[in-house]
């Protein structure tokens, strides 16, 4: 077996656009540096590259931009697997989205409706920030250099796998009596019931080794998203940052690590049972509390501290498992299967659409200005007409699905925010002794809800959410489970 990684630092050099919330955040301040890690896998003419990128989502667009920039080396670039660990600290990119014959989105449609005696003033109107369009072209460069360089980098080797256990996500919507759910939902209120889901605290490891036994690299799969550090204005790589960190620290400079998000649609890495405040203000109405009592728990989970604390908890379960590790394999079954899935797309009425339409045009009436929370607050609205408008032409979506066995272990992608209970389905159900699950890979469709989800609302289950419902996700569920199984006949 054939090991090869790469990382390249992507960390910018001028001020850039923040990706991942509903106002322009304009930033050069690095917390963390931020960039792109891949690991090259080959085994009997059989080929695997997994690329872990510190950015919000990796688009289609971007999946192909980087596999066109990939020369004749040997590589089939329909296996490369390209993931984001889903930050909010990192670059906002040029997005086309899945539908070209729709000729604009939520944001644009909200802008088209605002009226000529009405001045929109953006957040950070006077700062200047990388082009989006140069941005996309840096990042589809480096990428492509992380995947030429694992590939060209292989070597004879091994790998171990391991198992640990730490609290990082746990989920971030709230139910209430009256049947509703909201993300960030305040609990301390006599009408919270439950939180909606469950969460998993799992740590899925692997390890690579050179040909004289020396660790080489760490892949590691956790059910959150990269948020901690969300709300903030800096470019920061947020717990895995640390964890790279505390790692070279103990086994050297030149270890790699490569993040895998797995399930995280619904998590997050707050309680919000024992809800702690932020340090210093945040801007998301959804977050802000009146009058938080104090708890002894978590240090804030919006600020750097928590990125530390979340950081060392991985750093012991890593090391842990790496005590613990009794065999090196150096030969083991390598399969590799792509699919191109159709999923159905998630429609909206006749009645959902006027009912949008009536708000709109209320909530327009009598302003004289506009600002990035007349966006938000216009969010579900635009996206309800948006996809009434993509229905028109659209059934469907096609998402790219990858499962790679990798002796008793399979490793599994799809480019959704995945809720956890479907991984959770795919987990119990797998063939495979140890099952990695990826999201936000090789495409951008957002958030993919389940059914009780759908019916309580809120962010993340509107229909502006996401392109795909709960039948797509049972769909899903079922398509992974039949690659596997194919992989495993």
């Amino acid at each position: 077996m054939k090991f090869g990684w790469s990382e390249i630092d992507i960390t910018p050099k001028e001020p850039i656009s923040l990706a991942g919330e509903f106002f322009e955040r304009v930033t050069k301040e690095v917390e963390t540096p931020i960039s792109v890690t891949a690991l090259a896998i080959e085994e009997k003419g059989e080929q695997s590259v997994f690329v872990s990128c510190d950015l919000v989502v990796i688009t289609e667009e971007l999946t192909a931009a980087v596999r066109s920039r990939i020369g004749k080396i040997g590589l089939d670039t329909d296996k490369i697997i390209i993931c984001a660990i889903h930050d909010h600290t990192s670059y906002t990119y040029r997005r086309t989205g899945p539908f070209p014959k729709v000729k604009f989105n939520a944001e644009a449609y909200f802008m088209s409706r605002i009226p000529s005696d009405c001045q929109y003033i953006p957040e950070d109107s006077n700062q200047d920030s990388m082009d989006t369009d140069r941005a996309f072209d840096f990042l589809a460069d480096s990428i492509a250099k992380a995947v030429t360089e694992a590939w060209n980098n292989r070597r004879e080797g091994g790998f171990a796998t391991g198992f640990g256990r730490a609290a990082v996500g746990m989920c971030r919507r709230a139910t209430y009596s009256d049947g509703r759910a909201k993300m960030w939902g305040d609990t301390d209120t006599a009408a919270f019931v439950s939180l909606e889901g469950g969460n998993d605290n799992g740590v899925e490891m692997l390890f690579t080794y050179d040909e004289n036994k020396k660790l080489t690299g760490v892949v590691a799969n956790v059910c959150c998203p990269a948020q901690v550090m969300e709300q903030r204005t800096v470019i920061s790589s947020d717990y895995w940052g640390k964890l790279k960190i505390l790692l070279r620290e103990k086994y050297g400079k030149d270890l790699f690590l490569l993040p895998l998000g797995g399930p995280g649609g619904d998590q997050c890495p707050r309680d919000l049972v024992r809800w702690v405040e932020p340090e210093t203000p945040i801007k998301d109405p959804n977050v802000i509390r009146n009058q938080p009592k104090l708890r002894d728990a978590d240090p804030s989970m919006f600020d750097v501290k928590g990125t530390w604390k979340i950081g060392r908890r991985l750093f012991n379960e890593v090391v842990m498992a790496l005590d613990e590790v009794e065999e090196i394999r150096t030969e083991a079954i390598h399969c590799h299967s792509v699919e191109n899935l159709r999923l159905p797309l998630r429609r909206v009425t006749p009645a959902e659409v006027e009912e949008a339409e009536k708000r709109i045009n209320e909530f327009f009436k009598g302003r004289t200005t506009l600002n990035y929370m007349d966006t938000a607050a216009l969010y579900v609205e635009s996206g309800v007409v948006l996809r009434s408008k993509e229905q028109e032409i659209y059934n469907s979506v096609t998402c790219e699905i990858h499962t790679v066995r990798l002796g008793n272990v399979v490793l599994s992608s799809n480019p959704f925010e995945l809720f956890l209970d479907y991984g959770n389905q795919i987990r119990a159900r797998s063939q495979a002794r140890q099952t990695f699950l990826i999201q936000l890979a090789n495409g951008a469709y957002a958030y993919l809800p389940t059914e009780k989800a759908e019916k309580a609302g809120h962010y993340s289950a509107y229909v502006s959410s996401g392109y795909v419902g709960h039948e797509g996700g049972e769909l899903l569920v079922d398509a992974a489970l039949d690659q596997i199984d194919g992989l495993f006949e």
